[in-house]
């Protein structure tokens, strides 16, 4: 696996560049987003995605490891090759999507190119309990299911919790946002009315 190359961009094409390491000319498939901020003799480093198929192996490439990340998330959806989640971080953040797949946003993840309402909703199907657990701190227990003496709506609510977190927002924040949300609904719910606190602010 190459996780990153660092050296000279001296080729840039339709969506891809060529960055020269050390005498070696590696050829990254990369978004529209990250292409235009780079410049031919630029000296960058290119956070990549080693992609193998049966007639070889192919580099995207990313400008944060975050969006590689998400990128290793988005291909393990059926249906959802490198050319769609490419498309999907070079119109949306990270953080932006992780957003919309917890908070059940088919609209935003519809707004993409090339994905329809049936991938939206698998993308969400696929990938919601997966960001939400890969995003809880240790310290909270929505990394385990409930112990048998914690109730369902304490770990919604810790849930929840964990997923503003992995948002970015901070821990006063999303404690804030959500007190006052009723314990009896669900967490995508809860988590909803959260981030509605959060954008009004």
């Amino acid at each position: 696996m190459i996780a990153h190359v660092k050296g000279q961009a001296v080729h840039i094409g339709d969506g891809y560049i060529v960055i020269e390491a050390h005498g070696v000319g590696y050829g990254i498939y990369i978004g529209t987003s990250a292409l235009l901020k780079i410049n031919l003799g630029d000296e960058i480093k290119i956070h990549t995605y080693t992609y193998m198929r049966e007639d070889g192996f192919y580099l995207y490439g990313f400008l944060t490891a975050d969006e590689s990340d998400m990128f290793g998330r988005l291909i393990t959806v059926s249906g959802v090759g490198p050319k769609a989640a490419l498309s999907i971080l070079s119109q949306m953040s990270p953080q932006s999507f992780a957003l919309a797949v917890v908070s059940d946003d088919i609209n935003s993840l519809k707004g993409v190119p090339g994905i329809g309402a049936k991938t939206a909703q698998l993308i969400i199907l696929k990938l919601k309990d997966k960001l939400l657990k890969d995003g809880a701190i240790p310290s909270t227990p929505s990394k385990s299911t409930p112990s048998a003496g914690t109730s369902a709506t304490a770990y919604s609510s810790s849930t929840a919790l964990s997923a503003l977190l992995v948002l970015g927002f901070s821990a006063s924040e999303s404690a804030q946002a959500l007190s006052g949300i009723p314990e009896d609904i669900d967490t995508s719910e809860k988590i909803k009315q959260a981030l509605k606190k959060l954008s009004a602010k």
